[in-house]
C-alpha cells in the first residue's frame, strides 16, 4: 500500500503552514507581539520546519522499507507529528495569547521529537541491515 504517500500529503500541508507562520512573523507580527513572544514564535517556526521535513524523510524511509517493517517508520511519523502539535503548537499559543500553562506541554513535545529521531535511527538501521 502507499501510506507513505499520506505522511507525504500531511508534510506539504505542515510545510505550506510553516512557511505562513514564517511569513507572519517575519512581517505582521514583527510589532505586534513583545521580544520574548517572538522569540517563542521564531523557535515554533524553526522546530516546525525541522520535523516536517522528518516526516518526509520517514515517508521515503516507508517507500524504501516496502513491507519489509513498515512500523518504525510509521511510529517515528507520528512521534514527529505529535511533537510538531505539542511543541510547536504550544508555542505559537504561548506567544499569541500568553498561555503560560501551555508551556508544560512544550517539553512533552521534545520528547516525542526524540522519541521520533530514535525510531527513525532504528527503522534506518533495519534498513540498513536489510539491504546487506
Amino acid at each position: 500500500m502507499l501510506y507513505y504517500k499520506w505522511w507525504l500529503v500531511l508534510a506539504g500541508i505542515s510545510g505550506s503552514l510553516a512557511v505562513m507562520a514564517g511569513a507572519a512573523g517575519a512581517h505582521a507580527l514583527r510589532g505586534a507581539l513583545s521580544p520574548e513572544g517572538l522569540e517563542q514564535f521564531h523557535t515554533a517556526v524553526r522546530y516546525h520546519f525541522i520535523h516536517t521535513l522528518a516526516i518526509i524523510a520517514c515517508a521515503f524511509l516507508l517507500q524504501a522499507q516496502g513491507s519489509a517493517n513498515p512500523l518504525l517508520p510509521h511510529l517515528a511519523a507520528a512521534a514527529f507529528f505529535i511533537g510538531l502539535l505539542l511543541f510547536s503548537g504550544s508555542l505559537y499559543l504561548l506567544a499569541f495569547a500568553g498561555m503560560a500553562s501551555l508551556t508544560k506541554l512544550v517539553p512533552i513535545g521534545g520528547m516525542f521529537f526524540i522519541l521520533g529521531w530514535l525510531l527513525f535511527a532504528m527503522a534506518a538501521a533495519l534498513l540498513t541491515h536489510q539491504q546487506s
